[in-house]
């Protein structure tokens, strides 16, 4: 929402002046702001975690995923970046192709990118082919006795090159992750808070029929402030919660990040700074589309 905005230096002094503690005191921001959240997200969404970090939001998300399946392998797409934890390097194959390699749990399927990908543009259905490649490592995977716990991927891969997924990829991924015993983690760490413009989450390019198992935030939704959460259904918290062993995250949630999550909400509302995003990304698109009509060195506008 941009540099020391104004609004959030308030929010965050005000709270600063009144208290800031750990979460083993309960306050009633972290309440608010997850509510407010709610309100952005799928019903279904509606147990939310509040950590520091993108990566501590998507090591949470593994713990999630691996103990509601009871799996222990995961799938993630080519080039992928999830974090800087090692549970994240070795989930992230940009990183660990150039550290200690791929991990016997760690599944790689290729970027359904349709401009440089395996299927492209003119393929007859680069969605169904694609998302047949995630079945596939399924199927290779239960003849070694192993088990998917989840399929992790950002919505909008990002360091693979700002890939914009085909619609239907994800709804297709999703259900033969379900029939394995999977879930569907959706990584919205750097592509969420309505920076696609024309939905609040970059999952919903793909659709109002698809909702993902657990979301990951970070980045922009403390506006540089340390703050992350993890939101997820009932079910997959409940089986979480089962262990006995509770969540607990010092700092995470904490009043002033809390305080500060809500005026973030609230200037993207009272700016339309989705609105925004979209008219100067559709203004760019257009200028960037005119250039490439007269260099036919650039293939692709994204």
């Amino acid at each position: 929402v941009g540099h020391c905005h104004p609004d959030i230096v308030k929010a965050a002094h005000e709270q600063n002046q009144l208290l800031n503690t750990n979460s083993r005191y309960l306050h009633d921001n972290l309440v608010d702001y997850a509510e407010r959240l709610s309100k952005t997200l799928p019903e279904k969404l509606c147990v939310f975690y509040f950590l520091n970090s993108g990566s501590e939001a998507n090591d949470l998300a593994l713990r999630l995923a691996r103990q509601y399946t009871k799996h222990e392998d995961v799938i993630v797409l080519d080039h992928a970046y999830h974090g800087h934890l090692t549970s994240l390097i070795d989930i992230s194959p940009y990183k660990f192709r150039n550290l200690e390699g791929q991990k016997e749990w760690v599944h790689v399927a290729p970027v359904p990118d349709t401009y440089r990908g395996l299927y492209r543009e003119d393929h007859e259905d680069s969605v169904t082919a694609y998302a047949n490649e995630v079945k596939n490592i399924i199927e290779q995977a239960h003849k070694r006795g192993r088990k998917i716990a989840a399929f992790f991927v950002e919505s909008l891969p990002s360091v693979g090159g700002q890939i914009i997924p085909p619609a239907g990829y994800f709804q297709k991924v999703a259900e033969h992750m379900h029939k394995a015993g999977g879930v569907f983690i959706a990584d919205e760490i750097q592509v969420g808070f309505g920076r696609v413009g024309k939905h609040f989450w970059a999952f919903q390019l793909q659709g109002e029929d698809f909702i993902p198992d657990i979301v990951t935030m970070g980045k922009p939704i403390g506006n540089g402030h340390p703050i992350a959460c993890v939101a997820t259904t009932k079910e997959i918290a409940e089986a979480f919660a089962a262990t006995g062993v509770e969540y607990f995250n010092t700092f995470g949630g904490n009043p002033v990040s809390c305080a500060i999550g809500l005026a973030v909400l609230d200037v993207i509302e009272k700016e339309h700074l989705q609105a925004h995003a979209t008219e100067v990304g559709n203004f760019l698109m257009k200028l960037l589309k005119e250039q490439k009509i007269k260099h036919p060195i650039i293939g692709d506008v994204r």
